[in-house]
């Protein structure tokens, strides 16, 4: 991880056991509570992230995702229509243009 200026702030609450347990973890690793805690938060986020950007397939799982890609676009109309027609959020949008002049 790249080391920049912090500049921001996370206040956390802990009660005495939890604190407790923080400070001898991170008495353990040589880091200070607040460099541990930032580093096993961070090191969770990513995990967290990572389930949501990578996903592992068995052989015959990746056969099939595998042929679903190489099969030939199709079209599908109600996904046209929706992809194509301006939604209520254009709307919107365009009814507060005209508000604003």
């Amino acid at each position: 991880m790249a080391t920049s200026m912090k500049s921001e702030r996370i206040h956390l609450r802990v009660n005495d056991q939890q604190k407790a347990l923080l400070e001898a973890a991170s008495a353990a690793s040589g880091d200070t509570v607040s460099a541990f805690v930032l580093g096993a938060a961070t090191e969770a986020a990513a995990n967290a992230l990572a389930d949501r950007r990578v996903f592992m397939l068995d052989e015959q799982g990746w056969a099939a995702f595998d042929s679903a890609l190489e099969r030939p676009a199709r079209d599908i109309p109600g996904l046209r229509k929706l992809l194509t027609e301006p939604t209520v959020l254009d709307e919107n949008s365009s009814q507060h243009h005209e508000d604003d002049t």
